[in-house]
């Protein structure tokens, strides 16, 4: 099997340096490749009329990882010799990563970041792009600025952006469909928790990388939410991917899908609250004008 594994802390940190730095020893046991912070501030990433009509978003800047857990992260992973990455999701947060991360992850929601795309792209850095929610012309429009920008080495990872998702919208053929498309490694950013999906990703669809949301024990912000593996479920299953060999490709599954990459039905609400390229905060200025209206 030739897959790369990363471990995708999210926000289940909880700020803590020394819960943090378990995650990547953790990471490194179970046998991943790399693990995955994110760096956002939560008041940089969501528009006033989002913080007006939601509030309760406000208390996720508890779940901000501080930039000044970033060097002792890297360090750590470098020493249990596997890589550390991160997200951006504010422009300042690309110079104060570049020093530290093997490669930048960015998410489904910035797929129509362009600003993003290009600070990104500019630092010679590894991109692993999630494409969730995105029609093909978006994803071609987003290669395109990479590429363009200096970007030469680009994982693209399939995904559902519905947290969890269900296996049957997996659609795992869109890993093909990217593959052919663009011509770069492509994977599968998992929110199922379901280990045939991550099987079938593999041996079917040869995913060069699994993503997968991770908690240590179950008590992280974001494990509450259902799409969060815990270290003996997803070891097991790396354990046996490990062992695998490519599976039987006349088999049809249910998380095959069309291969056709376009939204599914669930992502629907999801898409208005991406990233809108004219300022960089979400979500996109027509769910904003909606939510303004909600609360006059």
């Amino acid at each position: 099997m030739n897959c790369r594994f990363v471990a995708e802390v999210s926000s289940n940190h909880q700020r803590d340096l020394a819960r943090a730095l378990e995650f990547v020893d953790s990471a490194a046991e179970i046998g991943c490749a790399a693990v995955k912070f994110q760096q956002f501030k939560i008041r940089e990433l969501f528009a006033p009329e989002a913080l007006a009509a939601h509030p309760k978003l406000l208390e996720r800047e508890k779940w901000e990882c501080p930039e000044s857990f970033n060097a002792e992260l890297a360090a750590r992973a470098k020493e249990k010799k596997i890589q550390f990455a991160s997200t951006p999701f504010y422009r300042g947060a690309v110079e104060r990563l570049a020093p530290h991360v093997d490669f930048f992850k960015l998410a489904s929601y910035q797929l129509l970041w362009t600003e993003m795309l290009t600070l990104v792209a500019r630092t010679k850095k590894p991109v692993v792009l999630a494409t969730g929610m995105g029609t093909l012309d978006e994803v071609k429009a987003a290669v395109n600025t990479l590429r363009s920008n200096g970007c030469t080495d680009l994982t693209l990872l399939h995904c559902v952006s519905t947290y969890p998702a269900r296996a049957a919208d997996a659609n795992l053929a869109a890993l093909e469909t990217l593959r052919k498309t663009f011509g770069c490694a492509t994977g599968w950013s998992d929110h199922t928790r379901d280990p045939q999906v991550l099987e079938r990703a593999v041996r079917r669809w040869q995913a060069a990388m699994i993503e997968f949301h991770y908690d240590l024990d179950g008590t992280g912000d974001e494990a509450k939410g259902g799409h969060c593996w815990l270290p003996g479920q997803i070891a097991w299953v790396l354990k046996t991917l490990a062992k695998a060999q490519p599976g039987d490709l006349q088999r049809s599954h249910p998380a095959d899908g069309d291969g056709k990459k376009a939204p599914r039905d669930s992502e629907a609400e999801e898409r208005g609250w991406r990233t809108d390229p004219s300022d960089g905060l979400r979500p996109l200025l027509a769910t904003r004008r909606r939510l303004a209206r909600d609360v006059a």
